[in-house]
């Protein structure tokens, strides 16, 4: 195929989002001829250092000094003879709206949309925008409906649902396994772990108040926190929460891991606390490697967790409720190897990324034409 496909995503953070372009970069790089275009100040450039991937940097600094981006972005269009433009990250629509009024080409715009949608659109700003996209990719059923609901008809773009799969992962043996909850210091007690970005809104706050709820009980039960501290101090924030509640020496905090597939598999439990999360990549990624999984009972949970058949779901934002189901997976290891086997099941037939990245070659191909 000559189909030239341009990767974007100008987010400065790491997360899935960003991780999910990386990887769609590199699987469709097989059907396309792809260049990905990413900020240096962020966090992506390490996934393709010293890989035959191709990539250009363009610094985005705000919104509105915008136009410098979209012309940079314009000249790699044309210079690429760029057929799609497949972005990532909100953010990057009004650049890359520009950059296709910029440019000779004039590719097809392709979003894969990770976040809710909430306001209606029918601004004449937000209807030139939208007007400039020819396909909408989003991530769940749920924000498919909000798309339809608060983008004019007239200025929708095509839409289709397409979930993220995840990559296979390699399963450790129980040796290996041992030794790394031994170098972890992870062998006593219940071990409970969470995977994203260290902030207020992912919820760590409500596992450290379920641990401590827990220890009342007197269940000896540990949190284990993986990510990116995303704002500076919050991390000594999260440690006086448990200190001043009596667990500090039960909550742990490992830093960023590149590839957490081994982190999940120390665990007896992970567990998504977010508000209202888009989709759920982390649970995926914990279901693929047979632990257990817990999620809010809103949004993106929601089209992944069969409740009490494939993980379990509490009430969101109440860590009460979150210390509940913990408290049912440590007292019942029958439930908690069933729920992690029909778990990994349901992950394996349903979030397989080779079927996905294999849909979204297609999409875009067909966009393409």
């Amino acid at each position: 195929m000559n189909t030239n496909l341009l990767e974007l995503c100008l987010s400065p953070d790491l997360g899935g989002l960003e991780l999910y372009m990386v990887r769609a970069a590199k699987a469709l790089d097989e059907d396309f001829n792809v260049i990905s275009v990413i900020n240096p100040a962020g966090k992506l450039e390490q996934y393709y250092e010293d890989t035959p991937y191709r990539y250009e940097l363009i610094e985005k600094k705000s919104t509105l000094l915008m136009f410098g981006a979209a012309k940079r972005l314009a000249s790699i269009i044309d210079r690429e003879r760029i057929d799609v433009v497949h972005l990532h990250w909100t953010k990057d629509i009004p650049a890359a709206v520009m950059a296709k009024k910029l440019s000779k080409r004039k590719p097809k715009l392709v979003q894969t949309r990770n976040m809710t949608m909430t306001k209606f659109k029918n601004d004449p700003y937000h209807r030139l925008l939208y007007r400039n996209i020819d396909m909408m990719l989003p991530v769940t059923h749920q924000v498919a409906d909000q798309l339809r609901r608060f983008i004019p008809d007239a200025v929708r773009p095509r839409i289709e649902v397409l979930y993220m799969g995840s990559d296979e992962p390699e399963l450790l043996d129980t040796q290996k396994i041992d030794s790394l909850k031994r170098q972890h210091g992870m062998q006593r007690g219940f071990n409970v772990g969470m995977v994203g970005r260290i902030e207020e809104g992912k919820g760590q706050h409500l596992l450290i108040e379920a641990v401590a709820a827990l220890k009342v009980q007197g269940r000896e039960v540990n949190a284990w926190f993986v990510g990116h501290e995303m704002q500076k101090g919050y991390i000594d924030a999260l440690k006086a929460q448990a200190k001043q509640k009596g667990i500090g020496e039960q909550v742990h905090f490992l830093g960023f891991m590149k590839n957490p597939h081994h982190f999940y598999q120390l665990c007896d439990a992970i567990v998504l606390a977010t508000t209202c999360e888009t989709f759920g990549l982390v649970l995926i990624e914990a279901m693929q490697v047979g632990t257990t999984v817990i999620g809010t009972n809103r949004c993106g949970p929601l089209e992944i967790i069969d409740d009490g058949v494939t993980g379990l779901l509490f009430e969101q934002n109440s860590a009460h409720d979150l210390a509940e189901k913990i408290a049912r997976l440590s007292e019942d290891s029958k439930l908690n190897t069933s729920l992690a086997a029909r778990g990994k099941t349901s992950a394996q037939m349903r979030f397989d990324t080779t079927k996905q990245f294999r849909a979204l070659s297609g999409l875009l191909a067909t966009v393409a034409r």
